[in-house]
């Protein structure tokens, strides 16, 4: 305690004196997570309204052999609709169901193939824009401004913008690339089992390149510029001090742009759904989800699709929190 002498045992006053001085304290943490709790019960009674119930719903469905044309006449069939296994009475069997369904695990593989490579090329690329968005010239103002626009157009809008724009027949791109002699013949970009998925890559990255970049510029913001003046006067190369200072003052910028932007692409639909639709090759879960619940008329199947789906973003997310040691709780490493 700070009022005890060293080697001197506290009195009994001196006690007293220290367990009053606490309390308030203690009572003011007290009073300010009442508050907290009070400004986060709304938010929290909402997200259970229009997140945490439909997704109770979704998870039921999957359990039992609901179709849309008759949902209220659901049956529990437990977890048939994951996997189920059918014995043909001669000693041999088939396993069915979700688990089972090689085309979920297409879309699955689809998914994850797309977010890892358009989530990397966006970082990098995010990056490089930031660092010149965040160096003084004339003119900075109107060119972060500019960069936003792409970020800016629907998605919608955007799917169909490039799917005219890489139409094999009347589209611009071929066009251009048959001009400077790159290719010789059209391409269907998005028809072309072998580029389909690669035109999905180059719109999503159009896209969110500038989203990208305006999370980790405003990382960059964050460092002081007294940590560079110190750099250059002592000479050291800039290069250098990219790879030693910049770089690690805005991984946290980085890693939460990286995981933000990871939960998007792992839930990509509409992109894929406008801009390749009714393709094997960049069928996403979310697209496998949906043709099940409402154009095939397999409501639990599609339930049960929608349902791995969560668990498989919620599974990869937790991983990524745990390999990057993310600090959700703000009380630093």
């Amino acid at each position: 305690m700070a009022n005890v002498q060293a080697g001197v045992p506290p009195t009994e006053k001196a006690l007293q004196t220290e367990r009053e001085g606490a309390r308030p304290r203690s009572d003011l943490s007290r009073q300010r997570l009442r508050s907290a709790w009070m400004f986060l019960a709304p938010m929290i009674l909402v997200l259970a309204l229009v997140a945490g119930w439909p997704l109770v719903k979704t998870i039921w469905f999957s359990l039992t052999d609901a179709s849309l044309s008759d949902i209220e006449a659901a049956k529990f069939v437990g977890l048939r609709n994951y996997w189920e296994y059918v014995d043909y009475g001669d000693g041999e069997g088939e396993y069915f169901g979700l688990l089972f369904d090689p085309q979920w695990w297409n879309a699955v593989w689809n998914t994850v193939y797309y977010s890892v490579i358009s989530v990397t090329i966006e970082t990098a690329l995010g990056l490089v824009f930031a660092l010149v968005l965040n160096a003084e010239f004339k003119g900075r103002a109107f060119v972060r401004a500019a960069v936003l626009i792409p970020w800016a157009i629907p998605t919608i809008v955007s799917a169909k913008m490039w799917a005219w724009m890489m139409n094999d027949r009347f589209g611009i791109l071929n066009d251009m690339l048959m001009a400077i002699g790159v290719i010789s013949s059209p391409v269907a970009w998005t028809a072309d089992p072998d580029t389909a998925m690669w035109a999905v890559i180059i719109v999503d990255v159009w896209k969110t390149t500038p989203f990208m970049a305006l999370l980790i510029l405003a990382g960059l913001q964050m460092v002081p510029g007294d940590v560079y003046e110190a750099a250059k006067i002592d000479g050291i190369h800039p290069v250098k001090v990219f790879w030693k200072v910049t770089l690690p003052l805005i991984r946290p910028a980085i890693l939460v742009a990286v995981i933000f932007r990871a939960l998007d692409a792992l839930r990509v639909f509409d992109l894929i759904y406008v801009l390749t639709p009714n393709n094997t090759q960049t069928k996403s879960m979310s697209v496998f989800a949906q043709e099940n619940l409402f154009q095939f008329d397999k409501f639990a199947y599609g339930s049960a699709a929608s349902t791995l789906l969560f668990l498989v973003i919620a599974l990869i997310t937790l991983f990524y929190i745990k390999v990057a040691r993310l600090d959700l709780g703000g009380r630093g490493r």
